[in-house]
């Protein structure tokens, strides 16, 4: 109860309150206690810049799930290069990884939602979980117009699974404002955003969009859009 009530005068608080504004709160009033989780999406890039620009000390992770594109890990090296910040690694747990392949085979995420559910667990929920820890504010990139998953966002939302505050400053933006920000203040970018990748996660995972698709189409692709979350953004905590 108290971390929703907490919440609620968050909420209240950020109102009228830019991004920038919502992420000095946290950095400062949570100092120490609030990590940035990035996927090195675009959202997540924006966030970085805004971050960086107020203390470039702030902790910053990312998952590494060992699956990922190589474009993905061309952009954490220039991101941390460009603005001088560490962005710390997170693996999943080697035994669960192996005995989940052997099991299930390589590729088990095609096969079930069931078993897709089984490797995010393992390769992305259990590893942010070691990030948390200690923490009391997680900053994300989250939009609620990403997905239907995702419509209800707000600028501030108590996460149970992980017993901390989740932040969502650019909850409000639109993909083009996501966009004119990153060119205004020439941010770095993964490059397969430019092939129709609007959404970018491990590469079995993700394909370009067609013409008129959401920008989440190209993620789990055969799945119905109301399943299509991690586990890291469950929509159960909506």
């Amino acid at each position: 109860m108290e971390g929703n009530k907490l919440v609620g005068e968050l909420n209240e608080k950020f109102r009228n309150s830019s991004p920038e504004e919502v992420i000095g709160y946290f950095l400062k009033d949570f100092e120490g206690k609030t990590i940035f989780g990035t996927s090195l999406g675009a959202e997540d890039q924006v966030l970085t810049k805004m971050i960086a620009d107020i203390d470039h000390g702030a902790y910053i992770f990312t998952l590494d799930t060992g699956r990922l594109f190589r474009e993905t890990y061309d952009l954490l090296k220039k991101t941390m290069e460009k603005y001088t910040v560490k962005i710390n690694i997170f693996f999943p747990d080697t035994s669960k990884v192996e005995e989940m392949v052997n099991k299930h085979g390589i590729n088990l995420f095609y096969d079930s939602v069931e078993n897709r559910e089984l490797c995010c667990q393992i390769r992305k929920v259990e590893p942010s979980k070691r990030a948390f820890s200690g923490i009391d504010a997680w900053i994300c990139g989250l939009r609620r117009d990403q997905s239907v998953t995702r419509f209800a966002t707000q600028v501030v939302e108590w996460d149970d699974g992980n017993d901390l505050i989740k932040v969502n400053p650019i909850f409000k933006w639109t993909e083009n404002q996501v966009w004119e920000y990153i060119i205004k203040n020439n941010i770095p970018y993964n490059l397969l955003h430019d092939k129709g990748y609007p959404s970018i996660s491990c590469q079995p995972c993700t394909r370009a969009v067609k013409p008129g698709e959401d920008v989440r189409a190209g993620r789990w692709w055969w799945e119905e859009p109301e399943k299509k979350e991690c586990g890291l953004h469950s929509s159960k905590e909506k």
